[in-house]
């Protein structure tokens, strides 16, 4: 669940680790964000509104991507612990998220059907696989583990923020109770990957290594088209 909001910084549920106020920029002017998402969030740029809007013209699409998006990140954990096997911290924090995905994998599968949708085929994740290229590719493992770890917090906070847009843009009241309770959940992973990075790395390392991320993650926001049949 989200952990105890403040209006102008956000701080770990268990480290002191600070992050700056955000800042977001529209073509149309600066938009003045809710408290919930300041705090949540560390984004230098929001999602395009009109992402609703065409989002809400292709449910199935946005579900089925929902649905993979949340298979993806079970697996995602299950090979970070397959790869660090020998870190119990990250196994123990790690094995309930898969169970957890899994499970709003199922959700998201069951709203489908509720719908009389089809789970269409997965395509291939633009942002997703932009973000993977500034990876560290090589060098010391616990540099390759930190990128690792912050591409899944910065995947989380993404996923969170555009649960937000849903479930306050969405016409459909019951899909924005549904899309709450799903940014609620994102918000809650998000911290956790960042508080893996700080235990297997220093503090100053990971606070600096994010805010690289975050301002390359805005730069890959506005490359990326504006399309409604994707979470991302």
């Amino acid at each position: 669940m989200i952990s105890q909001l403040t209006t102008t910084k956000f701080r770990l549920r268990t480290r002191n680790l600070e992050l700056p106020t955000p800042y977001f920029c529209l073509m149309n002017g600066t938009e003045a964000l809710s408290t919930d998402t300041k705090a949540i969030l560390g984004l230098q740029l929001p999602t395009d509104p009109r992402w609703v809007d065409l989002a809400a013209l292709s449910l199935q699409d946005i579900l089925t991507d929902h649905a993979y998006c949340e298979l993806k990140a079970a697996t995602a954990c299950i090979s970070l612990i397959q790869v660090y096997s020998s870190k119990e911290k990250l196994i123990t924090e790690l094995a309930p998220i898969v169970t957890e995905e899994w499970g709003h994998f199922r959700l998201v599968l069951a709203e489908l059907e509720r719908r009389n949708l089809k789970l269409g085929k997965p395509r291939k994740d633009e942002y997703v696989n932009a973000l993977m290229q500034y990876e560290v590719k090589g060098g010391k493992e616990e540099y390759r583990l930190m990128d690792k770890l912050l591409v899944c917090a910065l995947i989380e906070a993404r996923s969170c923020e555009r649960f937000k847009r849903l479930s306050e843009g969405l016409g459909d009241e019951y899909l924005r109770k549904f899309y709450r309770r799903f940014m609620e959940s994102e918000a809650g992973h998000y911290t956790l990957f960042i508080d893996l990075a700080e235990t297997y790395m220093d503090k100053e390392t990971v606070r600096h290594r994010w805010q690289q991320w975050l301002i390359y993650e805005a730069e890959v926001m506005k490359r990326l088209e504006v399309r409604g049949d994707r979470m991302h």
